[in-house]
């Protein structure tokens, strides 16, 4: 009868929009939450292991490829992110990350890399009109 009583309920939440996942741990077993049981004299299950750390990835908030000349042409900027905040706009050119000259796509791809979230990075940029510029950046993590 509780077992029916259950799904009832269940079916009426699900009809709701509620989901089962609001009385799945009620409908399963009648004598409370549903979970591992431990016997009398058993040993203590042992702490649940932390995940290993995640590295850190430093992202610029831009689509790259390579240039018919030096330099990673920009054919996608992601808004909001560091490098729409730096001023880059699809066409641009980047010649310079901080210290490191940028050939090609790869080469801009490892310079981020190596950059910390969060200092400011000085990009030296040909703009579509052939005009350069100095920008800076302040790369950022995904989350």
């Amino acid at each position: 009868m509780a077992v029916l009583l259950g799904v009832l309920a269940g079916t009426v939440l699900v009809l709701a929009g509620a989901g089962l996942g609001a009385v799945g741990a009620t409908v399963v077993g009648t004598g409370g939450l549903a979970g591992p049981k431990r016997q009398a004299g058993a040993a203590p299950a042992p702490a649940p292991r932390s995940a290993p750390p995640v590295p850190v990835v430093t992202r610029l908030g831009v689509e790259v490829a390579d240039d018919r000349r030096p330099g990673a042409l920009v054919v996608a900027v992601h808004v909001p992110g560091p490098g729409a905040s730096a001023g880059l706009v699809p066409g641009d050119v980047l010649l310079v990350f901080g210290t490191a000259r940028v050939d090609s796509a790869a080469d801009l791809a490892r310079a981020v890399s190596r950059a910390r979230p969060g200092d400011e990075v000085r990009l030296t940029v040909r703009h579509r009109g052939g005009g350069y510029q100095q920008l800076t950046a302040v790369p950022g993590i995904v989350t």
